[in-house]
């Protein structure tokens, strides 16, 4: 008689009952799980997240979706064979979304399997908000039919609630089993794979190579969307096929997808491509080159504001203009570790009539700044130098990675690089620390995450220096968050190859994430450039170099402002705060007073005396988004006034012109948003 059979005949308190239980536990192995608040639960050797989740509440147990295992994101189903921590994953966990999403990518491509007999498969990940697949159809091209099929398909394949089963696989029978199916993309990628490391997950009737982790089953997936099919290159290089890329995203409910898609409807409408255009701020020239931004007037009126509000404020704060060319000599990038880290992907070396010399476009400013710094002795009492200088940098992006402002080829760094003694290093980073959050509180970002970029914990191949000064500069940089009291997470393989950084991570008006400012602490360029300063009892030291850029680039920035205020520009900076609109050409001498008067106050006007109706003119200038219109007339020519017009309120009433000026001016002092 089974063990289960047994207690079925006794109470589950009786005597018998716990000498059954005891003596079976006898034999068994116990491990102790460790929960988020600390408590200690006991389970046999082999239960999986799950068995966890159920002992606890059975409604837990139909939310969870993935776990932390010490730390590392497992399969709910996947047994645990030793002591560990563990934290049980629900939608709310980014982490849950992640895995649910790479779920979702394998879903697709068993439709897709379905659907196309034959298609071969690249890479699935998930990435910040869905997933994509690259796949190769041979000579078939999709279409949004065709994108159609594969959602119903999904949803069907979803419906039938298949098991995520993982299943660790020999290196051999990985290549047979794609060899067999005929799919050189897997076996490329399973040449860098370990023989004991390979996994295999299946669901329905689709295997894929995968480390994992995955969702329970596909019944947690209830609705989805195909968002965009792409061009992408296997394995980005340019050489190899270019092979299709669908992208996609799925929900655990029909609600959250739709107000995702309503949420792509109004990005859409705030694409900052679509509002650079508009509003006349710039513009791409394939004759110029792709990835090179032309900066028209006002879009030229808006950078040189952003750059003077940052240059009163650093000047405020100490540091002193310089200017580097737009090239160097590649033996500057050989010293500073550039070549070897980004050689291969920056633009090619510049040769000269000079046998074996070699310049390159400039793709970073600070061993540039490091040079600088060396062209004069300094001493202990020069330091902090603090050395800023907006300058344009040069890196090469493939064709497919470019998109509008926010990545291109050529682009202008708000730069600094601090270089201080060991002991000033916490005290200006925190200095910096506050300059970019006097930056973010001007400009409207008020919801952001500090993220401490550190080293990778298992290759530190990628990086160059002591490890004494990786641990002393990756430690300052938490410390110094610590102290302001910023939120912030930790982002291991995240670092700079020169050093730890503190990256901002900012949330725009739709929620979306985007990386702009960034601090860095250096101990290793000053090393490579054999940078000095005479201490005070006059021994030789190194400096340390803080790298820093609030903006990050003028071009990115302004990308993302644009879409996070919708092309609403804040006042003090929008390149054109006034429209004055004359009611006919009898009124156009007046609306010049006015303009002028406007002009004398450090204001922005443009005149519209074009010989339309005055309605056409104001619904021109409201698509402009010009943050207020003036309107002029015979009244208030005879009473020295104007109609006061704001941008997406409507008629504010006649007003003195000079009382006009003086509002506005409060509020451009003030930097209203």
């Amino acid at each position: 008689m089974r063990l289960g059979h047994l207690l079925l005949i006794f109470s589950h308190n009786s005597p018998l009952t716990k000498l059954v239980l005891g003596f079976n536990n006898y034999f068994c192995i116990m491990i102790h799980i460790t929960l988020p608040d600390g408590s200690v639960r006991e389970f046999t050797e082999g239960a999986t997240a799950m068995d966890v989740a159920k002992s606890i509440s059975e409604g837990l147990a139909r939310k969870v979706l993935a776990a932390e295992v010490d730390e590392v994101i497992w399969d709910a189903s996947r047994p645990i064979q030793k002591d560990a921590k563990l934290r049980l994953l629900t939608w709310d966990d980014l982490g849950a979304k992640a895995t649910f999403w790479h779920s979702s990518a394998h879903l697709m491509a068993e439709a897709l399997e379905d659907i196309f007999p034959g298609v071969k498969f690249g890479i699935g990940p998930a990435i910040e908000h869905g997933f994509y697949y690259d796949i190769d159809l041979g000579d078939r091209t999709l279409s949004e039919e065709d994108l159609e099929k594969i959602e119903e398909k999904m949803k069907s394949l979803a419906r039938t609630n298949s098991a995520y089963v993982r299943k660790d696989v020999s290196k051999s029978d990985a290549i047979a089993y794609f060899e067999d199916k005929g799919d050189q993309y897997k076996l490329e990628l399973l040449e860098g794979l370990d023989d004991g490391s390979i996994t295999f997950y299946t669901q329905g009737s689709f295997t894929d190579l995968c480390r994992g982790p995955h969702i329970p089953n596909t019944g947690f997936i209830k609705a989805v969307k195909l968002t965009n099919i792409a061009g992408a290159y296997w394995r980005g290089n340019e050489k190899n096929k270019m092979l299709t890329r669908i992208y996609g995203i799925t929900f655990p409910n029909q609600k959250e997808l739709d107000e995702y898609l309503a949420l792509l409807e109004e990005a859409k409408k705030r694409d900052h491509r679509k509002l650079g255009k508009e509003l006349e701020l710039f513009t791409f020239s394939e004759k110029v080159g792709s990835g090179l931004p032309l900066w028209l007037p006002k879009g030229a009126m808006l950078r040189e504001r952003l750059q003077q509000f940052l240059q009163k404020a650093q000047m405020e704060s100490g540091y002193l203009p310089v200017i580097t060319p737009h090239i160097g000599s590649k033996q500057l990038y050989v010293t500073s570790g550039h070549w070897e880290k980004y050689g291969k992907d920056s633009f090619r070396p510049i040769t000269t009539p000079q046998e074996g010399e070699e310049f390159m476009l400039k793709p970073m400013n600070c061993p540039h700044h490091c040079e600088i710094y060396k062209s004069s002795p300094r001493s202990y009492k020069d330091l902090p130098l603090r050395l800023a200088e907006f300058g344009t940098v040069y890196r090469y992006e493939q064709s497919g990675e470019l998109h509008g402002l926010t990545r291109v080829r050529g682009f202008t760094q708000d730069d600094a690089h601090l270089f201080c003694m060991p002991g000033q290093v916490m005290d200006e980073f925190k200095k910096v620390i506050d300059l970019v959050l006097y930056v973010f509180k001007s400009l409207g970002f008020t919801e952001y995450t500090a993220q401490v970029s550190l080293r990778d914990k298992e290759d530190r191949g990628k990086y160059i220096g002591s490890e004494e000064n990786w641990q002393i500069a990756e430690q300052a940089i938490i410390d110094a968050a610590v102290e302001k009291g910023l939120k912030y997470v930790i982002e291991y393989g995240e670092a700079a190859f020169y050093g730890p950084k503190l990256d901002f991570m900012v949330r725009d008006a739709l929620g979306r994430k985007w990386q702009l400012g960034t601090i860095q602490v250096d101990y290793n360029l000053p090393e490579r450039f054999e940078l000095e300063y005479v201490d005070n009892d006059n021994s030789r030291k190194r400096p340390v170099m803080i790298h820093r850029a609030p903006f990050g680039s003028m071009e990115r920035f302004i990308a993302v402002l644009l879409e996070h205020c919708a092309g609403n520009l804040p006042l003090w900076l929008t390149p054109l705060q006034v429209k004055v609109l004359p009611i006919s050409d009898k009124y156009s001498e007046y609306a010049h007073q006015v303009a002028a008067m406007l002009k004398a106050a450090d204001l922005r006007p443009e005149i519209d005396d074009r010989n339309e109706k005055i309605g056409r003119k104001i619904r021109d200038t409201e698509l402009m988004k010009t943050p207020y219109m003036l309107i002029v007339g015979e009244k208030e020519m005879n009473e020295n006034t104007v109609s006061v017009r704001k941008h997406g309120e409507g008629d504010k009433g006649a007003v003195p012109v000079a009382t006009f000026i003086n509002d506005l001016k409060v509020l451009v002092n003030e930097r209203a948003l």
